[in-house]
């Protein structure tokens, strides 16, 4: 019963939309900061107060309208929405938590940075094209005074995606959405494939399409420190530190046929302070859970799935770290400036790094082949054994390349259906999600962000319709399938 209940009103929350973290007034004239604490421990203190000792600035906030887990790229395009989106300068309190701001196990900084139009999912193809639109005109976005413009060094050489004869009708079926929904793809056959690229050996091609604008790759590093540094001059909060517990309060409420459900409101978050036993806790009225790979575990925190089988309350999210490893090569012989970024039909993908005859690549695993996600450590051999033969067959001048480094990353994996969740938990009521896109997270913040603001400042999508990546799919086994998964 419940589930004919949740169907109509998946677009919005089922409690208010309204910011408010103190019962009775809204927190966002509220004016207190942590200056004021430092006042009141100098007051207690005889003599000139040590500023090691005694300063507070490394300390969140006491009270913030929204809290962002996670200061990746996704997060920090929240962050930089709801400043841009809100009715007058500094209406509304944003928190960015990060538990590691050298990001040097970040998906966004170990990401190849690709973009591209090239989804079978309509939704995922809007939020592309909405994101190319952004990238090329970063600068009317994330220009801050007195500061050097941001250099994306978008390399617009397209993606190619080839489909053995099994795979050629879905594919023809994809590129007739994507040029639907505005995008410049073109179909090519193994005779085609051949004259424009003539180092690609065709066998077992029966059919390829070409991203021939708003295609390519750009440094992730420079999107993540322009958003960063624009959102600190909005007002934004940073603190470095890991979220280990949600406050919350529960109320019970009976839909229209009768079933009961517990509604949990988050009313305050405990930050963890790195390199310490401490914690700060923050009142808030909004969580976001931009945790990336890790956000199944925050979800925990605030109860998410904690509840018998089968039911909403029992429903988890299903994000979970997937280790994906990343290849560097050089190759004297390999192709020149003019490839894009390609696809095999066994998965295998790689693409031009720099002008040095250097490329970057790899390959998703099975799920037989998947690696402990327990640490960052690079398999050589899947390389060896799974990538470079791969290669090889179909540029034949890779025979001969040779690797130069390796890293690797996570991705945020939906195991439920390899897409984004967007938007509010359907009973922890003030919880939203903005996480789970399985590897093509980065090329989607921008756009993503901009949804989780309308949604939470006005109770509904505006500028792209991702009522599909509601979490409640998950308890309504409704898939959402994305099949073009790098």
């Amino acid at each position: 019963m419940l589930r004919r209940v949740l169907r109509p009103t998946l677009g919005r929350s089922l409690l208010i939309r309204g910011l408010s973290s103190r019962s009775g007034n809204s927190i966002l004239d509220w004016d207190g900061n942590v200056s004021e604490i430092k006042k009141k421990i100098r007051s207690l203190i005889p003599g000139e107060p040590s500023n090691f000792l005694y300063d507070t600035k490394h300390l969140p906030p006491e009270h913030s309208d929204v809290v962002i887990v996670g200061g990746g790229v996704i997060g920090l395009s929240v962050a930089f929405w709801l400043k841009t989106l809100e009715k007058r300068r500094g209406a509304i309190r944003v928190l960015v938590v990060e538990r590691d701001q050298t990001y040097s196990k970040a998906s966004t900084g170990l990401s190849v940075g690709g973009i591209r139009q090239q989804f079978s999912l309509p939704q995922n193809v809007q939020l592309s094209l909405f994101a190319i639109d952004f990238l090329r005109n970063i600068n009317e976005h994330l220009a801050v005074a007195d500061a050097p413009p941001v250099d994306l060094q978008f390399n617009p050489s397209g993606y190619l995606l080839l489909a053995s004869e099994e795979g050629a009708a879905v594919l023809e079926s994809n590129v007739r959405m994507q040029r639907q929904e505005g995008a410049k793809i073109c179909l090519m056959s193994p005779a085609q494939l051949q004259k424009k690229f003539p180092w690609i050996n065709v066998e077992g091609v029966a059919l390829a399409s070409y991203g021939m604008e708003n295609e390519g790759w750009f440094d992730p590093w420079s999107l993540l420190q322009g958003l960063r540094r624009k959102v600190q001059s909005m007002g934004v909060f940073f603190c470095q530190g890991e979220v280990t517990r949600f406050v919350t309060s529960s109320s019970r409420m009976r839909t229209s046929v009768g079933e009961e459900v517990n509604l949990k409101r988050i009313h305050e978050v405990h930050v963890k302070m790195d390199n310490s036993l401490e914690y700060q806790p923050v009142k808030c009225a909004i969580v976001i859970n931009a945790a990336g790979a890790w956000s199944g575990q925050v979800a925990e925190l605030a109860g998410v799935g904690k509840g018998p089988p089968g039911t909403l309350q029992g429903t988890k999210l299903p994000v979970e770290p997937r280790k994906r490893f990343v290849y560097l090569w050089h190759c004297p012989q390999g192709p020149g400036l003019e490839t894009p970024l390609i696809t095999d039909t066994n998965g295998v993908y790689f693409r031009r790094e720099g002008l040095g005859k250097n490329y970057v690549g790899g390959r998703s695993p099975t799920e037989e082949e998947e690696p402990d996600p327990a640490n960052l450590e690079v398999d050589h051999d899947f390389f060896q054994n799974k990538v470079w033969p791969h290669l090889a067959q179909r540029v034949p001048a890779f025979e001969s390349l040779k690797v130069r480094s390796a890293w690797a990353g996570y991705y945020d994996y939906n195991t439920f259906d390899q897409n984004g969740v967007v938007g509010p938990h359907p009973l922890v009521v003030n919880m939203y999600f903005a996480t789970g896109f399985s590897g093509h997270g980065l090329q989607h913040a921008v756009g993503v962000g901009r949804a989780v603001a309308e949604i939470l400042l006005n109770g509904h999508f505006q500028t792209i319709d991702l009522t599909p990546f509601l979490f409640s799919r998950f308890y309504l086994e409704e898939k959402v399938l994305e099949q073009n998964i790098i």
